[in-house]
């Protein structure tokens, strides 16, 4: 991971926001082996006794289902908006261009739930991503059993306990205020994921420059 200090996010609740708010996870592993595998699934955060639970259901007999069931050691990584950033934009641009991102890489051991567990968590689920609507026909009290005697053996949900947070909020926060707000103004023009990236570049401004604060470049070790 990119571990520059100024590039780090120190909020923790700002950081479990940001898992919450991205919950399509690349989920990463490998097999006793060594054999690597991935796969990308919705991921359901709570919170247990102060610490992040992930909560997710892969399908049985996939490559990724047999290396977590050998080796539970597994890396979840939350992206968010990307977006180029020309060095063109910058007070001094006579260096090299660069790209910002937001990414936290959560680190821990799967542990696979009981069938109970998962029909809890699929209801869950389904709550979340249709807004809490009840009467959906879609939400998992509404799917009838055929369905479940079909789809339910062929899953298995799992959980996985947060060992370690990181996390990389690239934001550009080693220019100067005046190319900060340059980048701001050209990602603007960009729309889509560059629009987002403006935003979120938007909410750190004052706390990045101060009113009546002075920049000083020899803060950043790059």
């Amino acid at each position: 991971m990119y571990n520059f200090s100024y590039f780090k996010e120190k909020d923790r609740a700002a950081i479990l926001d940001f898992v919450e708010h991205n919950p399509f996870a690349f989920l990463t592993g490998s097999s006793a082996s060594g054999h690597q595998v991935a796969t990308q699934i919705p991921i359901l955060p709570v919170m247990r006794d102060g610490d992040l639970i992930l909560q997710g259901h892969i399908m049985k007999r996939t490559d990724h289902h047999k290396a977590f069931s050998e080796n539970p050691n597994v890396l979840a990584v939350f992206t968010g908006p990307h977006a180029y950033v020309s060095a063109s934009w910058y007070s001094s641009p006579q260096i090299g261009s660069t790209w910002n991102y937001m990414s936290v890489h959560v680190a821990g051991k799967m542990e696979f739930m009981t069938d109970a567990m998962l029909v809890d968590f699929m209801k869950k689920l389904t709550l979340k991503f249709e807004g809490g609507n009840t009467h959906s026909p879609t939400f998992y009290d509404n799917l009838t059993d055929t369905y479940f005697n079909k789809m339910l053996p062929a899953i298995v949900g799992f959980e996985i306990r947060a060992d370690k947070i990181d996390n990389v909020f690239k934001l550009s926060q080693n220019r100067d205020e005046k190319s900060y707000l340059n980048i701001i103004a050209e990602l603007e023009k960009q729309g889509g994921n560059s629009l987002l990236m403006a935003n979120e570049m938007q909410k750190r401004k004052e706390g990045l420059f101060p009113p009546g604060s002075t920049w000083d470049p020899n803060q950043f070790d790059s």
